[in-house]
């Protein structure tokens, strides 16, 4: 079921919104241990999928380009500026805490790396495994959130079910068009690349220096082109 993963993170999301609203008592040093316990394993999540890469090199020169065009285009900072805004623009229109929860948990949810490789992953392999371990990060980030600022961040999970999905079924449409040989060398270096980049969350979550991450998402255009012409050529 392509959608598998992308319905259990809006379940998930919901699931922890209700516990947040309802359950209000977490110190800061338990949320600290979960947040890290979580860092942990998707460091072991992002080895296990850039293990699966064939063409360093692809890799490599994927990530550099990637990389420099990402920093170039800034995409990062245009994110946070967008939710910026957003914020502001909410708060503007609402009076309640509803508004602001709903942008604030839908942008941390939605915007990121690990929203776009897992629902790829869940469309070109039926791997749902990145999509369920971002399932319980948002998990207890919502139940954090809710704490904080109430019912509207259970209200993300449909933005969240929509971005995801729309992704995943595009990328269930595109293999129907690819050879299989160039499909399955396609998605095993998109797979290295995005596993980079979960290495790069993990490292995140863990508070070691900030990665940025929206800055390497043109990598998986670029190895996306680098395995058409390897393919094309060689």
């Amino acid at each position: 079921m392509v959608l598998l993963g992308t319905l259990a993170n809006g379940l998930a999301i919901i699931i922890g919104a209700w516990i947040g609203v309802n359950v209000k008592h977490f110190s800061q040093s338990m949320k600290d241990t979960v947040m890290k316990a979580i860092g942990l394993a998707v460091l072991v999540l992002g080895f296990t999928m850039t293990l699966e890469g064939t063409e360093f090199l692809i890799l490599i020169f994927s990530l550099a380009l990637g990389g420099i065009i990402g920093e170039r285009m800034n995409i990062e900072g245009k994110l946070n500026e967008l939710g910026t805004w957003l914020e502001r623009k909410m708060k503007k229109s609402s009076d309640g805490k509803i508004a602001e929860g709903f942008v604030a948990a839908t942008l941390l949810f939605v915007v990121g790396a690990m929203a776009i490789i897992g629902a790829l992953d869940s469309g070109f392999r039926q791997d749902h495994s990145v999509l369920l371990t971002k399932s319980v990060l948002d998990g207890f980030s919502s139940i954090v959130f809710a704490a904080t600022l109430g019912i509207g961040v259970m209200f993300s999970a449909v933005p969240v079910v929509i971005y995801q999905g729309l992704i995943a079924l595009s990328a269930t449409f595109i293999i129907q068009w690819l050879p299989e040989e160039l499909l399955d060398v396609m998605i095993s270096e998109i797979t290295a690349v995005g596993g980079i980049m979960i290495i790069g969350i993990g490292l995140n979550l863990l508070g070691l220096p900030k990665i940025r991450i929206a800055n390497l998402l043109p990598s998986i255009v670029i190895a996306v082109l680098f395995v058409l012409i390897y393919y094309r050529f060689f």
